[in-house]
């Protein structure tokens, strides 16, 4: 949900699942292509994988932001946009939105956190099996495994500090939402 952009969040369920989904198995579709030369291999995962990994993403946003649920397709968006680069909501009805946006993004961080064995644990098979397709398998099967195990390094060193990053943006912008929220101190 944290990698999730902005526009994927204008459209509905369907097009959220859309848009992940067929990013993600278009994305492994060209690893099993590379590796092993076969297209049928990697439609079979983009037509596999696709719906099943979109449908997960868009379940999770939902479940994670039931209320982006109650806002128009654009504020939806809007919200997210504006979170992600830090900056002051300047429509005030929209305030509780970032703010409950930016919790939103706080819990999926934490269930993240709870998982990163599970990525360590997949990184570690992926790193033996690099070693092994080095060995034993052909020099297109070993360049695709080397590149998986970079994917694997990015995610446990890089992504930590983006994503860091991308909360302290977001957390700017909940500041703002919620000083927007406060009654006007002058009384004016």
């Amino acid at each position: 949900m944290v990698l999730v952009p902005g526009w994927v969040w204008q459209g509905g369920p369907v097009r959220r699942a859309l848009a992940v989904g067929l990013s993600v198995g278009i994305f492994f579709g060209a690893f099993v292509a590379v590796e092993s030369g076969s297209w049928a291999g990697a439609a079979v995962v983009v037509v596999v994988l696709s719906p099943l990994y979109g449908v997960r993403v868009a379940r999770r946003m939902s479940k994670v932001w039931p209320s982006g649920a109650d806002l128009e397709p654009a504020d939806r968006a809007l919200v997210v946009r504006v979170s992600r680069r830090g900056e002051a909501i300047m429509d005030a009805r929209l305030a509780p939105a970032v703010v409950q946006y930016a919790d939103a993004l706080r819990r999926a961080r934490e269930q993240d956190r709870l998982r990163w064995w599970a990525v360590a644990l997949v990184g570690a098979v992926v790193v033996a099996l690099a070693v092994y397709d080095t060995v034993a398998g052909t020099a297109r099967e070993a360049l695709v495994s080397w590149l998986v195990v970079a994917l694997f390094a990015l995610e446990l060193t890089w992504w930590p500090k983006r994503r860091d990053r991308l909360m302290s943006r977001v957390e700017r912008a909940e500041g703002a939402a919620r000083a927007l929220l406060r009654p006007d101190s002058q009384g004016g």
